[in-house]
């Protein structure tokens, strides 16, 4: 049998901006990914933040939304519907700067929280890119989870208010879909940082621990 090849992850921080709270009968109105860097399991090798981005801004799909999701995000209907790129086209072009960016990589979509923009951009995905999701069906991983795992937390203080000042991102959250991608992007580079550099002390600590006794070293019992 041969043995699976492992592929390094190259992390994408996305963002979602909606005019409602599901896909289908509410509209993706823009979105955007942040390429946050590429990790083989033991160094992230981090990218700047606004180097490889993608950002679009979609024309709705129906006619039902939200009000109080549209006062949120700022964004025009209206204004989409004359000037947003079509969901077909910008779910094509989507698809293929993943494709191109990830190459030999597993790309992994990170969010905060990842289960609302996941959905989104997955429904659309497979409803408007011609191969489905560039994310397959479960390459996601969610960044307030990454977060409560690693404090060792329960849900209600994993959130971004209860974590420590070196851990969170120096950008503000705008309700620009491209700016909090990159905005969490930073957040997700720091939690990994933050794990590497644990998972570091834990392995020194055990290496000390499992070190010889004191009272087996030669000076103890001298050898005759």
């Amino acid at each position: 049998m041969m043995a699976s090849v492992v592929r390094p992850d190259i992390y994408i921080s996305a963002d979602v901006e909606t005019d409602g709270p599901v896909p289908g009968p509410f509209s993706l109105l823009s979105f955007g990914f942040a390429a946050v860097g590429r990790y083989d399991g033991a160094h992230l090798e981090r990218w700047p933040p606004r180097e490889q981005t993608f950002y679009r801004e979609l024309r709705p799909i129906s006619e039902e939304f939200q009000p109080e999701a549209l006062a949120v995000n700022g964004l025009d209907r209206e204004r989409l519907r004359r000037d947003g790129t079509d969901p077909s086209e910008a779910m094509a072009q989507a698809a293929t700067w993943v494709n191109d960016i990830s190459a030999g990589h597993r790309p992994v979509l990170v969010a905060y929280p990842v289960a609302f923009d996941w959905g989104f951009l997955y429904w659309y995905f497979e409803r408007f890119a011609p191969g489905g999701s560039p994310f397959g069906h479960s390459s996601c991983l969610d960044i307030r989870t990454q977060y409560q795992a690693l404090a060792g937390t329960v849900f209600d203080r994993s959130g971004k208010a209860a974590m420590p000042d070196f851990l969170l991102p120096s950008v503000p959250h705008t309700h620009n879909a491209l700016d909090d991608a990159v905005e969490q992007g930073e957040l997700f580079a720091n939690l990994l940082e933050w794990a590497t550099r644990r998972r570091a002390q834990v392995a020194r600590a055990h290496e000390r621990d499992t070190a010889e006794p004191s009272w087996l070293s030669s000076h103890m019992f001298p050898i005759a």
